[in-house]
């Protein structure tokens, strides 16, 4: 069973002005720190996009981790490539090369959406809806940043959130992209962890206070708080998390439900998904953990909270034998079956479809995606994928074509013959972008414009 997909927080900054003297309030610190979020339309509203599902042993997505977590996947787009990583202790940082360690990525995945790309209802190995949560949360890593408005010109989605939320590949690079900011927002946003051993990033434990951010960096008095420390969670030490379902999320820190999971992978035909790191968690026992976690330690710029690694620790290299980005992306090339449709509609508002065909001559995920700025046209699904003859895609009407269907909102139809258009493009397959050119003849007169009427 896929788990719960957990409540979006996002970050916010918020400074009193109160007798002339500033306030940095501690429970929403900077850095775009997170606040409870509430249900808003997506980048891709009302109509969901196609993603495809990949194996379920989770063969592909792992892979495409390993590469992520040392910028392997997608190191020369600046958008979705991992940073240089910082480390060192408050005073005294420097950036190094790029490096998450991939099981705690896997982890975070598989807490995030149980490492799945689509909708729970989407068969492995096949195409349909994408997984998208109530406050915008896409795919495997449930990217939130930069998909809750779309970013194209004229109104429209992006190809880089078309990407993010149909390609597995572009949203994994994505939240790994998102994890490394948050670990590079220390000590200026988020406490130190690791001031003992340099904040080696090779440490999972030093990884503490990023993972935290990465839901939200909240604490007592949110509505969602992931301090360790705050009374909701009861008292330390308690049990740990399982990661098998049988315990209710909320009752733990976000970062507890990570290290839980990296200690307990889920498993598949008796095999684990990936291999366990049992992770140590601050000890709130140890006086030294207990002073920097105390609560009321609570206040940015968070300096009291910075903290020695816990012990013991677990230094993590580079996966051995990692993809090579080819093998991992294939080379999509970006085909469609039509540049030219005709729709009728009938004397009672009803038309016929329009269907465009998406087809990938190549290997690989093809991401296309589908706008236009002609109101009346309406697409679904507005973005989706095309399946290489490499990959298996079995159990769906679209595989291994996309398949683009245009009608018409009557409504806003400007005459009772009119002519729109829609780009058809593919952000990795090639560059190449189709106008398709869509007849409308409609056997209905129109009144004012926006609006029509049967005729008489």
């Amino acid at each position: 069973m896929r788990s719960p997909l957990r409540p979006r927080l996002y970050r916010a900054a918020r400074m009193l002005l109160l007798g002339g003297t500033l306030l940095l309030v501690a429970s929403a610190a900077l850095l775009e720190l997170d606040r409870p979020r509430t249900a808003e339309a997506c980048a891709f509203d009302p109509w969901r996009p196609d993603a495809y599902e990949g194996d379920q042993q989770r063969a592909r997505y792992n892979a495409a981790i390993e590469a992520a977590s040392v910028n392997r996947l997608l190191p020369n787009d600046t958008f979705f490539a991992l940073p240089p990583i910082e480390r060192g202790g408050r005073n005294a940082r420097s950036t190094g090369a790029p490096f998450i360690p991939a099981v705690l990525l896997k982890s975070i995945a598989w807490v995030e959406s149980t490492m799945t790309q689509a909708a729970r209802a989407v068969p492995f190995e096949s195409v349909g809806p994408a997984q998208i949560s109530f406050d915008c949360g896409h795919g495997i890593m449930q990217v939130t940043t930069g998909m809750t408005t779309p970013l194209g010109s004229d109104g429209t989605p992006s190809s880089r959130q078309a990407s993010i939320a149909t390609h597995y590949a572009y949203n994994i690079a994505r939240g790994a992209q998102i994890l490394a900011e948050k670990w590079n927002a220390a000590p200026d946003q988020i406490p130190v962890a690791g001031i003992d051993t340099n904040a080696d990033p090779a440490i999972v434990e030093n990884w503490y206070f990023s993972v935290w951010a990465y839901n939200g960096f909240t604490g007592p008095g949110a509505n969602i708080s992931n301090h360790p420390a705050d009374p909701q969670f009861g008292a330390w030490p308690r049990a740990g998390y399982t990661c098998d379902g049988t315990q209710a999320r909320n009752r733990y820190p976000y970062q507890e439900l990570v290290w839980g999971c990296m200690a307990r992978p889920d498993q598949r035909n008796n095999v684990p998904l990936w291999q366990a790191v049992a992770a140590t968690l601050p000890d709130l026992t140890n006086p030294i953990m207990a002073r920097a976690l105390s609560v009321t330690n609570w206040a940015y710029p968070y300096s009291s909270m910075d903290m020695p690694t816990p012990q013991p620790a677990h230094l993590v290299t580079a996966p051995p034998n990692i993809q090579s980005s080819v093998q991992l992306l294939g080379a999509p090339v970006f085909q469609t079956s039509a540049q030219r449709l005709t729709i009728n509609m009938n004397a009672t508002g009803g038309a016929s479809k329009g269907t465009v065909r998406i087809h990938n001559g190549g290997t690989g995920v093809m991401t296309w995606i589908a706008t236009t700025t002609d109101r009346f046209l309406v697409m679904s699904p507005p973005a989706g994928v095309a399946i290489g003859s490499d990959l298996r895609c079995v159990q769906s009407e679209a595989c291994p074509d996309g398949t683009l269907v245009v009608t018409i909102n009557p409504t806003l139809l400007p005459a009772s013959r009119a002519s729109g258009t829609i780009t058809l493009s593919s952000p990795n397959g090639g560059g190449q972008q189709v106008t398709i050119v869509v007849d409308v003849s409609a056997e209905f007169s129109i009144g004012a414009p926006g609006t029509s009427r049967a005729s008489p």
